[in-house]
């Protein structure tokens, strides 16, 4: 009675594991296509020239600041362009050149016109150095003449 039951759980045991195995190769197999999909799918926003112009669609490029370069990827990747940056390593500032496929000149031209007026309207709201401001301060403290404290003693009997 025993060894049948041992028997049965054999089997049993060895059945599973044999469906848990197929179902693990298939959903390994499921994750290999899901990987090869995303490898050939074209990617979109940054990245690199490479990879730009592997997609054969031409590119043109555009002179960016450094200070800037956060405020350019957010409007690139708001109009949905894609892009490359490459730092000229030549030049002893720091400069930037960008690339852009050559069919999305209206949406780059869209991202040029925001983007210059973002760094045209930063430029004018130019904000004085917090340090001259304090030292102006102290100068005028010291111009203005202090107070002479009078001190009275009075005799109270």
């Amino acid at each position: 009675m025993n060894e049948e039951v041992s028997a049965k759980y054999i089997r049993f045991c060895y059945q599973v594991g044999k469906v848990s195995g197929r179902a693990l190769i298939r959903g390994l197999v499921a994750f290999l296509k899901y990987l090869d999909q995303q490898s050939k799918a074209p990617k979109h926003g940054k990245m690199t020239v490479k990879q730009l112009v592997k997609q054969g669609q031409g590119a043109s490029s555009m002179e960016v600041s450094g200070e800037s370069m956060r405020t350019f990827k957010r409007i690139a990747n708001k109009y949905g362009v894609d892009f490359a940056i490459v730092k000229d390593k030549t030049s002893d500032s720091p400069r930037y050149t960008c690339f852009f496929k050559a069919k999305d000149i209206d949406a780059i031209s869209a991202v040029v016109k925001e983007y210059s007026a973002k760094v045209v309207k930063r430029e004018q709201k130019e904000k004085p150095s917090l340090i001259k401001q304090l030292r102006k301060l102290k100068e005028e403290i010291a111009k203005r003449p202090r107070k002479v404290k009078e001190k009275f003693k009075e005799n109270v009997r």
